[in-house]
Order: C-alpha cells, then sequence, then structure tokens
C-alpha cells in the first residue's frame, strides 16, 4: 500500500500535463515576446503621448491566446483544465482561506522581495516601468482588468504549466521551481533588469507557493492583487503630487 501510494505521489509531481514539443513551442512563443515586449518599451519610453489603452488591450490579448495555446496543448496530452489549476475548491470557506492565504503571501513576499531585491531596486528601473503605469481613470478600469487577467494568465502559463513541465523533465521540484522563476522573469524583461529580477524571485515565491497549495488559485490572488495595488498607488501619488 505504501509503495502504491508513493507511486501515486510520484506521478503526480512528477507527471508530464503537455508533450515536450509543445513546450518548447511555447517556450518559442514567449522568447519572441520577450524580444517583442523589449523593442516596444524602448519604443513607448520615446513617446509624447502613449496610448496605454491600446497599449493595455493588445497586453490582454496577448495572454488570453498564450493562455489558451497551452491549455489547448494540456487537452491535447489528455490533461484537463483541473490538472493545470490544482485542487478546486468546494466550498466558500476554501476560497476564503485561498484568500486569506494570497493575502499573507503577498505581504510577506512584497517584504522578502524588497529585502532580496534591493540590489535590483533603482531610480533607472522605476523609470522603465513608469510608462506602464495608468494616467486617468478608464485607464485605471483597464489597469485593473489587465491586472486580473495577468493574475489568472501567467499563473496558469508559469506555475501551472511551465513549472508542472520543469517539474516532470528535470524530475525535481527545486530546479522545477527555478527554471519557471527564470522564464517567468524573463518574460518581464521590458521593464529593466532590475525588474525582470525582482520579478524572477517573486515568481520563485509564487513557485513554491503553488507547489505547497497544489493548485494556482492563491497565487492568481495575489498575483492580480498585487499588480492592482501598484497602479492604484501609483495613480494615487500622482495626483498627491499634482
Amino acid at each position: 500500500m505504501a509503495t502504491t501510494a508513493t507511486a501515486r505521489s510520484e506521478s503526480e509531481i512528477y507527471g508530464r500535463i503537455a508533450a515536450p514539443l509543445h513546450t518548447i513551442l511555447i517556450l518559442a512563443a514567449q522568447g519572441a515576446l520577450v524580444v517583442r515586449g523589449i523593442t516596444r518599451a524602448d519604443q513607448a519610453r520615446a513617446m509624447v503621448n502613449l496610448d496605454r489603452v491600446a497599449m493595455y488591450e493588445r497586453t490582454i490579448l496577448t495572454e488570453w491566446l498564450m493562455f489558451a495555446l497551452v491549455i489547448f496543448g494540456a487537452w491535447l496530452h489528455g490533461s484537463s483544465l483541473l490538472t493545470v489549476l490544482g485542487d478546486r475548491w468546494n466550498s466558500v470557506r476554501e476560497v476564503l482561506r485561498d484568500a486569506g492565504i494570497a493575502a499573507a503571501f503577498w505581504i510577506g513576499s512584497t517584504l522578502i522581495v524588497s529585502i532580496f531585491g534591493a540590489h535590483a531596486h533603482s531610480g533607472a528601473s522605476d523609470r522603465a516601468t513608469q510608462f506602464l503605469l495608468p494616467q486617468g481613470g478608464f485607464e485605471m478600469s483597464l489597469w485593473i482588468l489587465l491586472s486580473i487577467t495577468a493574475g489568472i494568465c501567467e499563473e496558469v502559463i508559469f506555475r501551472g504549466y511551465f513549472q508542472r513541465q520543469f517539474m516532470a523533465l528535470t524530475k525535481s521540484v527545486p530546479i522545477g521551481i527555478l527554471l519557471s522563476a527564470v522564464a517567468f522573469g524573463a518574460a518581464h524583461s521590458y521593464q529593466g533588469l532590475g525588474g525582470a529580477v525582482r520579478i524572477g524571485l517573486q515568481g520563485g515565491l509564487l513557485g513554491i507557493l503553488a507547489n505547497w497549495r497544489r493548485s494556482v488559485r492563491p497565487g492568481m490572488i495575489a498575483h492580480a492583487w498585487g499588480d492592482i495595488f501598484a497602479g492604484v498607488l501609483a495613480r494615487l501619488v500622482k495626483i498627491r503630487v499634482g
């Protein structure tokens, strides 16, 4: 019985959720998005009147297209959406529990990233992200929608998919989390080296959370809230200073 339980546990941890070729294709697509993102970011920083609405809309569409490609590849392999998301919610109590875990994680991870990512924090990296932040009411509404989209799609892509695939291919939980975190940081290279390092560190912490909870749902909540908070805080500061 113990042997069966162990085998079942290892199968759950190290079982692939998509074909390796599909993972290579998704990595290639992510690489292309990284190059495009860096190029567009350089152009955006040079613009006087940046169309953030169009930028947010393009990003939202791209996130959901990548989400669809990941889920399609998992489906072709015989994996369900639940396999990617992890343990489902069966009651309101479980929803509230994960929301509480997400809140505690957000506070703790923010402190950790602030401490260990301090060397990557600079005025230059702050200026590298200023063009992203919402300036008006309508942009703020789209920012919130973008943040929710990022919370759902990026957690599915990087923690639900890449992390699980990397664990399966390397037969190692730590390496799977590390590789997923590196990919997550690289995907945000358009925010500058400092931003990519901090986001990669955040991705590692989100990976640990997903592996512990056997679900990406708490990470989705924390991820979305963190992005929303960044936009709201930037908006409040701008209004106060202005």
